[in-house]
């Protein structure tokens, strides 16, 4: 499995931007790192959702290894981790490699 080329839509968040991301409406957030393979599996199904959601749902990544501060403060131990807000609330979280309909579901649940 090649690189998949992660979509224009797609965020990417750091200390000094996250709240202001995160504050209006639902926002997927992708915690991730580059040596994660699982991680890289995630790239077409968040891909997916930035461009068929596009106005509904805003896709994000956070590299935990580049956005300590912010990752650390989720706790987030596992990666991938998607992490779902509203309005700037965490709703839920999904670890782990999931399809696009499982995460929509969470997401809309």
């Amino acid at each position: 499995m090649g690189n998949v080329k992660e979509s224009d839509l797609i965020i990417h968040l750091n200390d000094s931007n996250f709240k202001t991301h995160i504050r209006n409406g639902i926002v997927i957030v992708d915690f991730w790192a580059e040596w994660c393979q699982p991680c890289k599996m995630m790239v077409p199904v968040l891909n997916q959702i930035a461009e068929e959601e596009k106005g509904n749902v805003k896709v994000c990544k956070l590299n935990v290894d580049k956005v300590r501060k912010t990752a650390a403060k989720f706790a987030v131990k596992s990666i991938p981790t998607l992490v779902v807000f509203k309005n700037g609330k965490e709703m839920k979280r999904i670890v782990g490699v999931k399809p696009k309909g499982v995460v929509m579901k969470e997401v809309n649940a």
